[in-house]
């Protein structure tokens, strides 16, 4: 459920003041993950690498209130869920946009994932969640990338990561993933938090 709340009841009041009618308001910070454990899950388990990053995104993302709050036509709103967006390439040779529920059951998480980005590739066709908190992802596999920043602009307010292909080194398999997010929804602290917990939820967490 998606409901318009009072800045001024939040934490993020002086944020709002501060930060919501700024031109250029997103942040991007960069990290460059340990991910040698998930890619080791994944290969086990026979899932999709992508699949098992984005759960453990939301994994982390719902366990921090700010990324329930969102900035939006100069208001701020509150939802109760959240949902990872992914991009589809489909069957036309075009993309997608698909709204994934997160949820805390990682068996269920992976069957919405596979139904929903299955659906998108054979049907050439965007599924939205407009009630739940939407994290955006891009994942770009064709390249290694050391750093992806998005739109710098208030049409796209939703929190956003991008990464592109992981690197195999002897010891271990790493991902640079660029984050960027609204400064009115977080701070950079915040952000940093979020970060530090996805590392040890990369490493061995998400099981």
């Amino acid at each position: 459920m998606k409901q318009e709340i009072n800045p001024k009841d939040t934490n993020r009041a002086q944020a709002f003041e501060l930060w919501m009618k700024s031109p250029m308001p997103m942040v991007t910070l960069t990290k460059t993950f340990d991910v040698s454990h998930i890619k080791m899950m994944c290969e086990e388990k026979g899932w999709k690498f992508n699949m098992l990053l984005c759960w453990c995104i939301g994994r982390v993302a719902s366990q921090i209130e700010e990324f329930y709050l969102l900035p939006e036509s100069g208001k701020l709103f509150k939802y109760d869920c959240l949902a990872i967006n992914v991009i589809v390439n489909n069957k036309e040779g075009g993309i997608n946009s698909c709204d994934i529920p997160y949820s805390d059951d990682l068996e269920q998480f992976n069957t919405d994932y596979l139904t929903l980005t299955q659906a998108a590739n054979s049907t050439c066709q965007s599924s939205f969640l407009d009630d739940a908190m939407v994290i955006g992802t891009s994942a770009m596999v064709a390249t290694e990338l050391d750093c992806i920043v998005n739109q710098y602009s208030s049409i796209f307010n939703n929190p956003f990561l991008a990464w592109g292909k992981y690197r195999c080194h002897q010891d271990r398999t790493t991902l640079p993933i660029s984050f960027q997010f609204h400064h009115v929804q977080m701070d950079g602290g915040q952000a940093a938090l979020f970060l530090e917990e996805l590392q040890k939820t990369f490493c061995g967490k998400c099981q």
